[in-house]
């Protein structure tokens, strides 16, 4: 465990979460930005883990980077520290889950949807309000076509404006919406689920994802073929599921 002035960082045996606790608002500066890459460069890998969930306390996940900061003296280093947040984020080999109930706007709706599972409450809301003040998301412009329809990744980076959660699932940004007062039991029945599941199986699941990502099918399920036969068969955690299903019992994973 360890404790930031602007995050707080919990590992379990399980799991790593990261919470933002920065005001109401929890307004991404160079400070708080510059924690989250510690405590995500703190995971390594993240290979024993299976999730990494980022959460926040306050009204909103995140309102976005501080425009403050956006100068011509401290935008470079903004723009790398905030972009560092996700080529961390990129190098997990364990699922991500950003658990999100109020406003995740800019740079923080880039954070929530670039996790590799969204929830969200649905009183939350999304946008990428940047060009309604001149400028343009480099990360989501870079990463959400190929999380969402295209089309839809157009109009919500050109019009700046900010939609429901319900929204934000049409177009594939969001996994799941609960409703508010349900939203803490539904996200840690999602989590106990999702982490329920060996961290090995979990890590060779998303590393095979990642590899068909924009490749024609027969590249995608070469790729695949080849992690489940030389990877995931060396597993002890594929044997000890494929004999706890044959002997009617739970698995016991090892998450290696």
């Amino acid at each position: 465990m360890g404790e930031y002035k602007n995050i707080f960082l919990e590992q379990t045996d399980k799991s790593a979460t990261i919470i933002l606790q920065r005001g109401d608002l929890n307004i991404l500066n160079i400070e708080m930005m510059a924690e989250i890459n510690s405590a995500l460069e703190s995971l390594g890998d993240g290979s024993q883990l299976r999730a990494l969930v980022i959460k926040a306390k306050g009204k909103a996940f995140s309102a976005g980077v501080d425009v403050s900061e956006h100068t011509t003296e401290l935008v470079e280093k903004m723009i790398k520290t905030f972009h560092q947040m996700f080529r961390l984020l990129d190098k997990l080999s364990c699922p991500t889950v950003s658990l999100v109930q109020g406003a995740a706007l800019g740079g923080g709706c880039e954070l929530a949807c670039f996790c590799d599972m969204v929830l969200a409450s649905d009183r939350a809301k999304f946008g990428q309000p940047e060009i309604k003040v001149g400028v343009f998301p480099p990360l989501a412009a870079a990463a959400f076509p190929a999380f969402g329809y295209a089309k839809s990744i157009y109009e919500l980076l050109m019009l700046g404006d900010v939609i429901t959660a319900d929204q934000a699932r049409e177009i594939e940004l969001v996994n799941q919406v609960y409703p508010r007062d349900e939203f803490e039991q539904k996200s840690d029945e999602f989590l106990k689920r999702l982490t329920a599941n060996s961290a090995a199986i979990l890590r060779l699941t998303k590393k095979t994802i990642k590899a068909g990502l924009g490749k024609p099918f027969p590249e995608a399920l070469a790729a695949a073929e080849d992690i489940y036969l030389k990877e995931m068969m060396a597993t002890k955690d594929a044997h000890e599921g494929l004999s706890a299903f044959l002997e009617k019992r739970a698995p016991n994973w090892s998450d290696s």
